[in-house]
């Protein structure tokens, strides 16, 4: 189904629909691929919202209870 993830993002700048060209300041870079991060998909709503996907605990994959996670690249007031 759609809720596979199957790793981390890695520097993953998500940036609106129909988008092209450069990413500016306020297209948030999303990061998760170190220890403990668990961050596996991100899906733009609009500028101020994004659905998060938080991959299972390898230990306990039932629970998501942690989230760890960077965000870079965000603009004053976002």
């Amino acid at each position: 189904g759609g809720d596979d993830i199957a790793g981390n993002v890695s520097k993953y700048t998500v940036l609106p629909a129909g988008y092209c060209g450069q990413p500016k300041k306020g297209h948030l870079i999303f990061d998760a691929c170190f220890e403990s991060g668990n961050l596996g998909r991100v899906d733009h709503i609009t500028e101020f919202e994004y659905d998060l996907f938080i991959r299972p605990d390898t230990c306990n994959p039932r629970f998501r209870v942690w989230f760890n996670f960077t965000v870079e690249n965000v603009k004053e007031s976002q």
